[in-house]
């Protein structure tokens, strides 16, 4: 394995990497799931948006260019949930998991051709932890009683199928523990893709407990790493982690909230009020984030207010 990655090996022009080193923040798109519910496809499953990779591929696509044309200009695939094993749960073979897998950056490529931005459109291979491939809410608290070599082990083979298919940049998102980012970090080594590493938290830890201060730590002398941040976590708890990751890692912060509402794991659905809005995106610019989105519950209204604010 190719280990010698350089540090400046992605960023040449009209790279990810580059636009992130300049003093504009670039915008990522919202929620994936909450689009596709939009348009009346019901997600109640344990593939989530990944099923309709192969049922109805076509509306990732318009999902996607919904956000593109929102002001978005990453848009991050829909292999988050999607795995050999939970593929296999519901008897998709190896070659056709790993062709779904490499689809999901060709619909959101076949997005941006789509879309009339007139502005630069990069994709985002989306792999979620391990305990998205549960389906049991595990992906909030880590823990899995696996090892980091287990971990690495679970994630390797369809990151070389993502890096495969040439996204712009490796999403690794929603990650609940350190040692899940030990075994990502070392997955990503070699292939050839650059990467961002995204936790989930709550207030100043990981979603396993573990301080920030420590989990940002890990991704400091990765050179596969462009951006280190937050995601899918509420709002208020962006501020706090965005500036620690600047000063901890010195990479450009990668943030992107949910809407502020909480996820039931049992019941399927999030509960509660929402507190995500745009006017909180400079803040966060100013304190160092320059790749900015949201998550789950934020859709292409909020990326436009995003997008004027940042303007």
């Amino acid at each position: 394995m190719n280990t010698s990655t350089s540090p400046d090996a992605f960023d040449g022009p009209g790279s990810l990497a580059s636009a992130l080193r300049g003093d504009a923040a670039v915008v990522l798109d919202g929620g994936l799931s909450n689009q596709l519910e939009a348009a009346g496809h019901d997600l109640s499953d344990e593939l989530w948006s990944a099923r309709l990779l192969a049922e109805h591929p076509e509306a990732i696509v318009a999902a996607h260019r919904a956000y593109y044309e929102a002001g978005a200009s990453v848009a991050i695939t829909a292999s988050y949930q999607a795995t050999f094993e939970g593929f296999a749960r519901r008897g998709v073979g190896h070659d056709r998991a790993a062709e779904l897998m490499a689809l999901s950056v060709e619909l959101a490529r076949e997005a941006a051709r789509r879309a009339e931005t007139g502005r630069p459109l990069w994709v985002a291979a989306s792999a979620g932890p391990y305990g998205a491939m549960l389906a049991d809410g595990s992906e909030y608290r880590g823990r899995y009683g696996l090892s980091v070599a287990d971990l690495e082990r679970f994630h390797r083979p369809r990151l070389e199928v993502l890096a495969g298919a040439r996204p712009d940049v490796l999403a690794l998102e929603t990650v609940p523990d350190a040692d899940e980012a030990r075994a990502l970090l070392r997955a990503v080594r070699g292939l050839g893709v650059p990467a961002w590493l995204s936790y989930s938290v709550d207030g100043d830890r990981t979603r396993a407990g573990q301080p920030l201060t420590e989990a940002f730590a890990l991704a400091a002398e990765a050179p596969e790493i462009i951006a280190v941040g937050v995601n899918c976590c509420v709002p208020e708890d962006v501020d706090h982690a965005v500036g620690l990751a600047a000063e901890i890692t010195g990479k450009p912060v990668v943030v992107y909230p949910n809407s502020g509402e909480t996820w039931d794991a049992r019941a399927r659905r999030w509960i509660g009020q929402g507190s995500f809005s745009g006017d909180l995106v400079t803040g966060w610019r100013d304190r160092g984030a320059r790749l900015i989105g949201g998550c789950c519950r934020v859709g292409p209204g909020v990326i436009t207010e995003i997008r004027s604010s940042l303007a």
